[in-house]
């Protein structure tokens, strides 16, 4: 017998290892089935090292892989994070937050039992397509609306149900990418559409467009450029303008806007952004947004528009592989109620909360965390910050807040490696905190942060820096 199969033969049998103390205990917590899997896959993963020539391992690393098998499959993935980077809606922390009061009364609907696909008038089946719909009608002035899952399907969907095989002009200077590096021109090759292409990156004339229209043009297409802006020597053609052209030549014009602002006097950094019901009231044929940024909801993709067009995207086949489930209905329909009060979207819709946060109440939570941090020995300093939108909107809308910065104390390569092994460290805490690393320094911007947050926040950073200390 080779080596190989010797060390092979002696690793330990599931039904041995069932009845060890240490695995007895993992039983207790985690059940049986769990801990059987887990001990198979472990013992599978040792198989496979010993045949690339490791050695036996011990007991003890066998019950350690047991455990971390265990811990990958037993612990959430998803988790609560503290957001200290100054950006509201973060791509990469499921963007706009959600508040107490949006979700206990969007939960309040999605307990038991709801009418998802039930008529109560009829007594008879009913369209998901309904919900929504007739308060976002009146929210953008569109004669009927449609949701599906993102705004990138909303776009797809409105490309193949109109221009599959045809032709779609679209300004060079519009050939946006959205994050994940999801682009237009790949969007137009997946929806089976010729893209045409029309001016130049910087400088784009309504000519442009009426020079490219052909018996095989399908629609024009219009995206706003919510997260880059071009300066200088520019123009673009503007919307209205556009909607013009397309009545005359009996082309529906569509407008990507992206970023989902309902109108544009609900803060003063939106005053000079494109909004939706303005987009309607220019004569756009269809406009397509986000649930889940600047209208502060759940991630969703709102076509609004004349009706005979969303009838016709309606009845698309690909529109069940991106409809909406009852959790997303329920949330839109919440912050849309949200929308008829102002007064309700400052309380109640998180993200607008954040937004209109005074300047002195976000001061005082830097100056309460900076307090907490000393009690650790922690030296810090609150400084003033920007923070942002974020979520691809508003490049240039920059929002006062404040920063709490952990003061350098030894050399700069010290101080740099102290920084980075801190600020990753934070992200492996049972709640993680996500601040800046900046430079070799770190900082921690209270824009999106409460009072009641911070306490808790404020531990875990002391707690980590000190042990990080002791290191």
């Amino acid at each position: 017998m080779s080596s190989k199969q010797e060390v092979l033969k002696n690793l330990p049998a599931v039904d041995k290892l069932l009845l060890l103390p240490e695995v007895k205990l993992l039983l207790s917590c985690h059940g049986k089935e769990p801990v059987i899997f887990c001990i198979r896959l472990a013992l599978n993963t040792f198989r496979n090292l010993i045949q690339k020539g490791n050695p036996q391992p011990t007991q003890l690393e066998v019950i350690e892989k047991i455990n971390e098998l265990l811990n990958l499959i037993s612990k959430r993935s998803l988790k609560n994070v503290f957001n200290a980077t100054g950006i509201i809606i973060h791509t990469n922390l499921g963007r706009t937050p959600f508040g107490e009061d949006f979700i206990n009364e969007s939960m309040a609907i999605l307990k038991g039992y709801n009418n998802l696909e039930f008529d109560l008038n009829t007594a008879s089946r009913g369209s998901r397509h309904v919900h929504a719909a007739e308060i976002l009608k009146f929210l953008t002035g569109a004669e009927d609306v449609l949701v599906v899952n993102n705004a990138a399907a909303a776009v797809m969907l409105i490309l193949r149900a109109f221009a599959k095989r045809k032709e779609v002009i679209v300004s060079r200077g519009e050939l946006i990418e959205i994050g994940g590096s999801f682009r237009v021109p790949d969007i137009m090759k997946a929806s089976d559409c010729k893209m045409v292409e029309v001016g130049t990156t910087n400088k784009t004339r309504k000519e442009d467009f009426e020079n490219a229209i052909t018996s095989r043009t399908a629609l024009i297409f219009k995206a706003h450029k919510s997260n880059y802006v071009i300066k200088g020597f520019t123009e673009e053609v503007d919307l209205s303008e556009l909607t013009s052209l397309g009545k005359s030549h009996q082309i529906p014009v569509v407008y990507d806007l992206g970023s989902g602002l309902l109108r544009n006097n609900l803060h003063p950094l939106f005053k000079n952004e494109p909004s939706a019901t303005d987009a309607i009231s220019k004569g756009v044929d269809l406009v397509c947004f986000s649930g889940d940024k600047l209208l502060g909801g759940p991630q969703a993709g709102i076509i609004a528009g004349r009706k005979d067009l969303i009838t016709k995207l309606k009845k698309e086949p690909m529109l069940r592989a991106l409809r909406v489930c009852k959790t997303t209905l329920a949330m839109l329909e919440t912050v849309c109620k949200y929308h008829l009060d102002e007064n309700a979207l400052k309380e109640k819709s998180l993200f607008y909360k954040i937004l209109y946060r005074k300047p002195l109440e976000i001061k005082q939570t830097a100056d309460k965390l900076m307090g907490i941090l000393k009690k650790y020995g922690i030296d810090t300093e609150v400084l003033p910050s920007k923070g942002l939108c974020g979520g691809g909107t508003m490049p240039e809308g920059e929002i006062n807040s404040f920063e709490v910065m952990l003061k350098p104390l030894g050399t700069r390569k010290e101080n740099e490696e102290f920084a980075e092994k801190t600020y990753l460290e934070l992200l492996k805490q049972a709640k993680p905190v996500l601040g800046i690393l900046k430079k070799g320094v770190l900082y921690f911007d209270v824009l999106t942060l409460f009072e009641d947050q911070v306490e808790e926040m404020g531990k875990i950073i002391g707690e980590v820096i000190k042990r990080k200390s002791l290191e």
